[in-house]
């Protein structure tokens, strides 16, 4: 008997970061003071000095969340003269991107199979002829269901 050879999504797996990098990515993106940075390192250029400046914390928290931008390839850091400038990396935000279009592209697949489900069935006939057989038990006659307000719990009543 031969073996079964396995097939694999070329465009998935070839294209597809490492777990890790991804994993950097993300939890850089997580934070809302680093995306403040990396917005405003993609708009133009700005020293550590400056995106401090802006924040009410630390030089040493603004430089910590650098180094994570940094780690997760969101933006790079040059010397200029004594200060460092970082500026964002377009190409990471274009990866991360192509990862959200590939979620997305899988979402609107599945949709698009329970649209078409929903179009082949009679409209969910089967489901509506079992409700009509049992009967609208509390229907007004305009065929709505009354709103029935949730009972509260027994709290500090004895039984």
């Amino acid at each position: 008997m031969l073996p079964r050879a396995t097939i694999y999504n070329q465009m998935v797996v070839d294209r597809q970061p490492p777990a890790a990098a991804l994993d950097q990515l993300f939890g850089a993106l997580a934070d809302a003071t680093r995306r403040d940075i990396l917005a405003r390192v993609m708009d133009a250029d700005a020293s550590v000095s400056e995106l401090a400046a802006r924040y009410e914390m630390s030089f040493a928290a603004v430089q910590k969340h650098v180094a994570v931008l940094e780690r997760a390839r969101l933006v790079t850091k040059r010397k200029d003269g004594r200060t460092q400038r970082v500026a964002g990396n377009p190409d990471a935000i274009r990866k991360a991107n192509r990862l959200l279009a590939e979620f997305e592209e899988r979402w609107l697949v599945r949709v698009a199979r329970l649209d078409a489900l929903l179009a082949a069935s009679p409209q969910g006939e089967p489901h509506a002829r079992r409700r009509d057989s049992q009967g609208h038990h509390g229907a007004d006659h305009e065929g709505r269901r009354p709103v029935r307000r949730a009972r509260r719990p027994g709290v500090g009543r004895v039984r």
